[in-house]
């Protein structure tokens, strides 16, 4: 592979905190190694359409305390067509492009790997979503500020159940994992965690509520993933505990896209600024086709097709921690 000498950065996918410090983070890695730095805005449709800027180390002053992402997302169906992404191919070669960052999700890298396959064009992943749903990597851009914008809201929604006596179910996002739930669950105290890797079954979710109240609490929280595999949404099963709980005075709390935005934690941002300087020191060393990944505090790579089909394992020690805290 030829001599890397300028290197693009995208973010796709939804969008996380961290992506912004990811982002200075690559730019500034460029600069430091004396590599052009390209940002594409809105990801792989942008690539399609050539929208292009270059960026500088003062073109990213000031982003690693803001949310979201200053190069913008979207979603592309065209890039899945063999049409869009030749299109895509063609642009970055006409602005002279060697290498490629992408920051996102599994959606994301599945795109970089058909794109890397077809073209064999460098890709390097940094993996960016809230679920923490991506294999390689112990943390995931995002996941620690929405676990943290999580927490802060159910206490919040504690002191009204607790003024009230209410049962309240908190959804939070995790269509397909329960990191949030199980986390946020277990450090803000909730009664009862629904996750869709665990389906623990509505009779004993009833039987733990009625334990809760004989042993004299008047107000409880259940956190649900929204994946969670009970087969019913949080409202169903607010209905459900009504009628075969009469006693309690239900509510439903959905945090929704709050959990994606907000300012990044200080560990997100020190993350982002670790995998984004190891993503740009990959490229120049010839690599491609890795993620970049946290195990045991130590930045590693990861082949990004592994990344994709590895799958994630919930923890089955904090679920066991989660039973145990419910007593």
């Amino acid at each position: 592979m030829e001599k890397v000498k300028k290197i693009a950065v995208m973010t796709s996918g939804g969008d996380a905190p961290g992506m912004n410090a990811a982002i200075r983070s690559v730019v500034r890695a460029c600069a430091y190694y004396r590599t052009e730095c390209i940002g594409i805005y809105r990801g792989y449709q942008g690539m399609i359409e050539g929208d292009f800027v270059t960026l500088t180390a003062r073109s990213v002053n000031n982003i690693i305390n803001k949310g979201g992402t200053i190069l913008k997302s979207a979603r592309s169906q065209e890039f899945r067509t063999p049409e869009g992404r030749k299109q895509a191919h063609e642009n970055l070669l006409e602005h002279q492009i060697d290498a490629l960052v992408v920051i996102g999700g599994d959606g994301s890298f599945t795109g970089g790997v058909v794109f890397n396959k077809e073209y064999n064009f460098p890709i390097i992943g940094i993996p960016g979503t809230i679920d923490n749903d991506i294999y390689g990597t112990s943390h995931t851009l995002g996941y620690d500020t929405a676990l943290n914008t999580a927490v802060e809201a159910i206490d919040k929604i504690r002191d009204t159940a607790s003024s009230h006596n209410r049962l309240f179910f908190v959804e939070v996002m995790g269509r397909d994992a329960g990191f949030i739930a199980l986390n946020a669950g277990v450090g803000a105290g909730a009664e009862e965690i629904l996750i869709p890797e665990e389906d623990l079954g509505l009779e004993r979710m009833l039987e733990s509520l009625k334990k809760s109240r004989r042993t004299g609490k008047s107000s409880s929280i259940v956190v649900v993933a929204e994946g969670d595999r009970s087969g019913k949404n949080v409202y169903e099963l607010a209905n459900y505990v009504e009628d075969n709980l009469p006693e309690y005075e239900v509510r439903v709390s959905i945090l929704g896209h709050m959990q994606r935005g907000g300012s990044p934690s200080c560990f997100d941002r020190v993350l982002a600024s670790r995998l984004g300087v190891r993503a740009v020191e990959l490229l120049l060393d010839g690599k491609t086709n890795l993620m970049v990944g946290l195990k045991d505090n130590a930045v590693i790579s990861t082949d990004l097709e592994k990344a994709i089909k590895g799958g994630h394992e919930i923890n089955k020690e904090l679920l066991r921690v989660s039973d145990i805290m419910t007593t």
